[in-house]
């Protein structure tokens, strides 16, 4: 947690990992830890679990738990660790968060409540309620619509941060990049703002955005790191350059719904030891295979693999 009293570090590519599971569906920390390893050996600047990517609502909360304490044993401070703590439910994730918290966390990620639907007075409420539970730990909102049937305003997240010094920053995964620009505005420059949308991560960075949190930096680590060193350094043209390159494999992504076509890969590569799913989600059909290869091919330059300039 030697990150926890600056913020300002969490920073670049944050990598949302998948939560492997066995064949049988039980969750594989071998996997897990052997992913942590592979990310910070490929550039990846902080690590998250929890999000969308990693299914937690198929989790049980000491599940989850269990996890962000493997995650954290395997960072062992050496990058940020940011890890999603949010539930539908407010006692769940004062729990969850609180474990997070212990196990060393560096900043939490709460999701907007999902399928209740509340209003900002609502979603102010709930984000409140977690910062004054937690003065001492960095909240991270995650704002996923798609996800949560829900999406909180950019006055609202400026009222929280403007609020509660621990309110530190967004995680915006809208295809809507008007918000993002609505949130910086509203908020000032010091709102730390990440991309969770694959092919808004790049632009993002210009309008002041500090990173993302995205998925594709399961397949590619030092690709997504390595655009946001080149744009931070001034080379534009190689962030362009990697950014239209890792088209593929952000579309492979959502062949099918995510994360069954990134864990069909991961095993397929020996980076997980099964590409199980649990429902209500389903494996990667046969057809989606046939897609995710292609698209595999089309993105193989910028895999981690001996000779390629991204390794």
């Amino acid at each position: 947690m030697k990150f926890r009293n600056d913020p300002a570090r969490l920073r670049g590519s944050i990598a949302p990992l998948v939560t492997p599971f066995h064949a049988d569906g039980s969750v594989d920390h071998d996997s897990l830890r052997g992913l942590v390893d592979f990310q910070l050996g490929h550039g990846s600047h902080a690590i998250s679990l929890g999000g969308s990517t990693g299914e937690p609502g198929a989790q049980t909360l000491a599940e989850r738990a269990d996890a962000i304490r493997t995650v954290a044993a395997a960072v062992d401070d050496r990058v940020p660790f940011l890890p999603g703590t949010g539930s539908a439910k407010l006692d769940e994730t004062l729990e969850l968060t609180a474990i997070a918290r212990d196990a060393g966390a560096d900043a939490v990620l709460i999701i907007t409540p999902y399928y209740a639907q509340p209003t900002q007075l609502g979603l102010y409420n709930w984000y409140a309620t977690v910062a004054r539970e937690f003065p001492e730990l960095p909240v991270v909102i995650y704002n996923v619509p798609s996800r949560t049937a829900v999406e909180i305003a950019p006055e609202t997240v400026a009222r929280l941060h403007r609020d509660f010094d621990n309110v530190v920053g967004i995680k915006e995964t809208t295809k809507d990049f008007a918000h993002f620009s609505r949130v910086l505005h509203a908020c000032g420059p010091d709102l730390l703002v990440w991309s969770g949308i694959e092919l808004l991560c790049l632009p993002l960075l210009a309008l002041g955005g500090v990173g993302f949190i995205s998925a594709v930096a399961n397949l590619a680590p030092a690709a997504v790191a390595g655009m946001y060193e080149a744009w931070e350094s001034g080379e534009h043209a190689r962030a362009r350059e990697l950014h239209f390159g890792l088209h593929p494999l952000a579309d492979l992504l959502f062949v099918e719904t995510n994360p069954a076509p990134l864990k069909w890969a991961l095993a397929r590569e020996g980076r997980i030891a099964s590409g199980f799913v649990r429902p209500p989600l389903v494996p990667l059909t046969g057809e989606g295979k046939v897609k995710v290869e292609k698209l595999l091919a089309e993105g193989a330059d910028l895999l981690p693999r001996p000779g390629n300039p991204a390794r």
